[in-house]
């Protein structure tokens, strides 16, 4: 079985190093924008060939596998797909897992569709980390249902969310403005708490009203979670942005938070198990970004 990787980021590596020993003669080709660039072209050639990955020379070379998933960050979506729709061989399967609106993954299933490939949306409903393309994920398409034993054969976690493109990252995204909105509520107060010298007052607050959270690890994890991933989930909510004004609903709420996510990576910190010197050494950055 040959499989292609458009984009070789942190989400298709995880699923490459779960799913490449399901497949006995599995052939695997990757290519990545990174390549290009004389600063990120050897660590990225060397994430590829250290896994048994042959690294593309363009996307041109991938359009022959079976399956070529795309995981390129949410504004390239749309023109990693016009940069491999001429080259996908008849019957080829598209599988989208880039998290973007409902409107874009339609867009790009009628320009896939038109190559002759067929198209699936594929929504990651969790954190690729440690289950790869065993973490929980969404199928919509035309061929979804159909292709549902297959995937979970190859032990993915799948379920199908309907058969129009869009169906499945719906879904997502309107859980993200909750999911990565929660992030940025929980930083930002601890933030504003730290700066107003009232930092254990608010922290013991909200482990009284909200028990449930588990306060010993939970703001910890908010934390980690924007400083790592914020740039990468700021991108996704620009997308839900999207979703909600399509929607009719705010979707500046959306892009208020991608602004939280986005300063958070900016900020540069690595957490430490200390919260206090973390929240502390986050509101430093921040201010110094201003």
């Amino acid at each position: 079985m040959r499989i292609s990787f458009l984009g070789f980021g942190e989400a298709a590596r995880a699923f490459h190093d779960s799913l490449a020993p399901k497949l006995e003669h599995g052939e695997f080709r990757a290519y990545d924008l990174f390549l290009d660039h004389a600063d990120s072209a050897d660590e990225m050639r060397a994430a590829m060939t250290s896994r048994g990955i042959k690294s593309a020379q363009s996307p041109a070379e991938l359009g022959d596998a079976e399956w070529i998933f795309s995981a390129v960050t949410a504004d390239q979506s749309l023109n990693a797909a016009q940069s491999i729709a001429p080259y996908l061989g008849q019957g080829a399967l598209f599988i989208d897992i880039n998290s973007v609106s409902p409107g874009r993954k339609r867009e790009t299933a009628a320009l896939i569709n038109g190559s002759g490939a067929d198209y699936l949306d594929m929504a990651v409903m969790a954190p690729v980390h440690p289950k790869g393309h065993a973490t929980p994920v969404l199928l919509a398409g035309k061929s979804a249902a159909e292709l549902l034993r297959r995937f979970r054969g190859l032990g993915f976690n799948v379920e199908v969310a309907g058969e129009a493109p869009g169906s499945a990252t719906a879904i997502k995204m309107v859980r993200s403005v909750f999911v990565k909105g929660l992030e940025a509520i929980t930083v930002e107060a601890l933030l504003a708490a730290e700066a107003s010298g009232c930092f254990e007052e608010i922290l013991s607050s909200l482990s009284q009203s909200f028990p449930g959270l588990d306060w010993s690890k939970f703001p910890d994890y908010q934390f980690e979670r924007t400083t790592r991933h914020g740039r990468r989930r700021a991108a996704e909510m620009r997308e839900s942005g999207v979703t909600l004004d399509a929607l009719g609903l705010n979707g500046g709420l959306a892009r208020e938070i991608a602004v939280v996510q986005d300063a958070m990576a900016a900020s540069g910190i690595q957490p430490d198990d200390n919260l206090k010197d973390t929240v502390a050494r986050v509101l430093a950055a921040r201010r110094q970004l201003k």
